[in-house]
């Protein structure tokens, strides 16, 4: 079995990358020292790209607008989970932040990810603040 070396550099991930790919045309049977060297290799690949190119979550509004839409769900929808139509408006419309209680319901009656629903964010007032 070939060495396999860790990714430090953008040559060192090309060189992974040639690597795997080189298995798609041969793939190695499952618990062979080969499928071994395949599963490390991949698992370089993706934390080098993690630390090379990370992926910020997003912010919690924009999270919440893509959620509702993905699903076909609504302001009302929304409001029926926050128990107020004015209150799901102003998050919506960045007037008011999502507190805990909040973001509990959304977690447990949608299953958005609390860890995406308590990222920091501006509210409306704070972006008209910053721009003076």
């Amino acid at each position: 079995m070939k060495t396999v070396r860790p990714i430090r550099n953008e040559a060192d991930y090309e060189w992974a990358l040639g690597e795997i790919e080189r298995y798609f045309d041969n793939e190695p049977e499952p618990g062979t020292p080969d499928s071994d060297r395949f599963d490390i290799l991949v698992s370089l690949v993706e934390a080098y790209e993690a630390r090379a190119w990370p992926i910020e979550l997003p912010d919690p509004i924009d999270a919440l607008r893509v959620f509702l839409d993905r699903h076909a769900l609504t302001t009302k929808d929304l409001a029926e989970v926050l128990g107020s139509a004015p209150r799901a408006t102003e998050i919506l419309g960045r007037k008011r932040p999502l507190n805990l209680r909040m973001i509990q319901k959304l977690n447990a009656k949608w299953k958005i990810p609390a860890d995406i629903l308590i990222a920091p964010y501006h509210l409306d007032a704070e972006r008209r603040r910053s721009t003076r």
